[in-house]
Formats: structure tokens, sequence, C-alpha cells
């Protein structure tokens, strides 16, 4: 509930606890379950890197795919590995697969996380990570499918920093951010994905978040605070049975903060 009012989407179907059929979670939720396990992993595998080398490292990269919507209460596990790390122009690419679980080991959703630590040198031999492939819009409309404005409040970071319970203090500390050679604290990849995924339920899903099946997409431009994001949706194409929206993102400096999205829809 914390992390759907977090984000201002306030349907019944994330907060009202009286439904007969009870709450779900929002589709961005298992960031929430995944951050704690993508800390300790760091802790384990990356000792040999340097905090100057740690601080370089960018979100760059984020698919989840949804086998179930999470219907609380219930309880989850959920396993991260590093899946595969290789040099790429910017700098050493890493990607991190999370499994979540319910009690009986039933899958529920699997993320694959791609980072990317700037000017930074792999020690070793690459291993290239095998991710699941993501369609490719068929067509390329000269306009938009649909357009939405959503506003970015000045305590945005903050508020999504305790509702997700997803700490990183360049999101919400003006001296650390500045000390990592950012001009402003800046909102959360995750937040401005978020965002943009309620608005493409609430225009192209009927409002019903348990169509979500899969989301993707690549992190770009920062989005400062406050401002207003532009959720553009490009297109709805028919692939593989199901319906995919492809969308962009972009900053009020008018900078693609979110590019090659696309959302998969059941039914």
């Amino acid at each position: 509930m914390a992390y759907a009012a977090g984000l201002g989407d306030l349907r019944d179907c994330y907060l009202d606890t009286r439904r007969p059929e009870g709450i779900i979670a929002h589709p961005l939720f298992p960031v929430c379950l995944e951050w704690p396990t993508a800390l300790m992993l760091r802790a384990k595998h990356r000792g040999k890197m340097s905090a100057a080398e740690a601080a370089r490292g960018v979100h760059a990269t984020h698919h989840t795919i949804i086998h179930r919507a999470l219907r609380p209460p219930e309880g989850l596990t959920t396993r991260a590995v590093i899946a595969g790390i290789e040099m790429r122009k910017p700098g050493a690419f890493e990607v991190t697969r999370f499994e979540t679980v319910d009690d009986k080991g039933a899958p529920v959703c699997t993320t694959y996380t791609g980072n990317i630590y700037r000017q930074v040198e792999i020690a070793g031999d690459a291993q290239p990570a095998a991710m699941p492939d993501v369609p490719a819009p068929l067509t390329a409309p000269a306009r938009p499918r649909a357009e939405s404005r959503v506003p970015v409040s000045a305590a945005a970071a903050h508020v999504y920093t305790e509702c997700a319970r997803i700490w990183n203090p360049i999101h919400t500390d003006a001296k650390v951010a500045a000390a990592a050679g950012l001009p402003a604290i800046m909102l959360h990849g995750t937040a401005t994905l978020a965002l943009a995924v309620s608005r493409i339920i609430a225009v192209e899903a009927g409002g019903d978040p348990v169509r979500v099946a899969e989301i993707y997409a690549r992190f770009g431009a920062m989005v400062f605070m406050p401002s207003e994001l532009d959720v553009r949706i490009i297109s709805r194409e028919r692939i593989g049975g199901r319906d995919a929206i492809f969308f962009e993102t972009l900053s009020s400096e008018g900078g693609r903060a979110v590019r090659d999205g696309v959302v998969i829809l059941r039914g």
C-alpha cells in the first residue's frame, strides 16, 4: 500500500483492504523485494571494487517478468545471482537476475537488471549474460498513440525512498549527490518507470494491473525535482499473442528518462 501511495497511484486494488478479493501489489513493487537482496549481493562480491568505482554504477536496464500478481499476505523469498558481466563502450556492464518465489517454491516474478559501471574495467574473462528477448515495435508511428503529463513533486524522491524502502543517498542527500558529480538529487529510475507504468495501466489496460505480464525499459536522462514527466505511448501492437505497449518517458528538459520501454499485457 505504501509503495502505491508513494507513487500517488490510489487505485482501490492497491489500497482498499475491504475488497473481498483483497489487495494486490503494484507491478513495480518487486523492486522492494529485490533491493535488500541486491545490497547483500554487492557486499559479498564487490570487495575488490573501490568506493570510487562503485559510485560510478548506473542502473541502465530493467526487465521484470510477472508470473502472477502479488497478493498479501503471503511469504516470499527473493534470490539474486550475478548473471553476467561484459565490457561495453561506457564501462563494465553487469547483469543481476532476481528470482522471487512463494512459500511453495512457485515463481512469482523474475527480474533482470543491468548496471553500467562507467570507466571501470573488468578483471578476468567476461561472462555475457543470457537475457530474455524484448519485442521491438513493428511500426514507427509519426505521432504518439497517447501522451500524459505526470507531475513530480519536490519531495518525490524522499517519499519514494521511504515508501519503497530503497535508500540510496544520491536521491535524497544533496551533499552526496554533489560528491558523485550530480547537479542535484534525482528521482530513482524505478520510480520514474513505475509512474509511467501506472499511466499505461490507466490508459491501455482498463485500470487492471493484473494484466501486466512484463515490463522492460532502458534508463537515460536524469529526472530532477520538482518537474514534470511526459509519458508517451508510442504504439500498441499484437506480438506473440499478447498486446505490447511501446512507450518512452521524457524529462522536463526533454531528455529520454525512459527509452525503448515496453509493457506486455495478458488477455
